[in-house]
C-alpha cells in the first residue's frame, strides 16, 4: 500500500479514486504520564510520555485509514494528513485521512 502526503506519486498513474478513507483514535492521559508531565513542565524538556502517546494514536489511526482503504480495494492513500481535537478534559482524537485510489506504474 502506498501512503503518501502528496495528490500523486512519481512514476505512477491514478487508474480509479475509491474515495475518502480515515482512521482516528481518541486517547486519554493517565495519571502516570500526567504526574510526569507536570514534574517536567517545572524543569523543562521533552514531555516523553505524551510523545509516546501521539505515537501510537497516530499509527493506531493510520492502521485503521489504511484497513478501510484495503476493503475499498485500493493499493494506495493520496494526500494523507492528520488532524487532532480535544474530545474532553483530558482526552483528545487524532484522526488521519487521506483518498483511496488504485495505482499503477505509468507507461512511457
Amino acid at each position: 500500500m502506498y501512503v503518501v502526503n502528496t495528490e500523486s506519486i512519481p512514476g505512477m498513474r491514478i487508474v480509479q479514486i475509491k474515495g475518502l478513507v480515515q482512521g482516528n483514535t481518541v486517547r486519554s492521559k493517565h495519571f502516570g504520564r500526567d504526574f510526569a508531565a507536570g514534574l517536567k513542565n517545572i524543569v523543562g524538556g521533552e514531555l516523553k510520555g505524551y510523545t509516546e502517546l501521539l505515537t501510537e494514536a497516530r499509527r493506531q489511526a493510520v492502521e485503521r485509514m489504511l484497513a478501510q482503504a484495503q476493503q475499498l480495494g485500493a493499493n494506495a492513500v493520496l494526500n494523507v494528513r492528520f488532524t487532532t481535537s480535544a474530545v474532553t478534559t483530558g482526552a483528545a482524537e487524532m484522526y488521519a485521512y487521506g483518498t483511496a485510489a488504485v495505482v499503477e506504474p505509468a507507461t512511457a
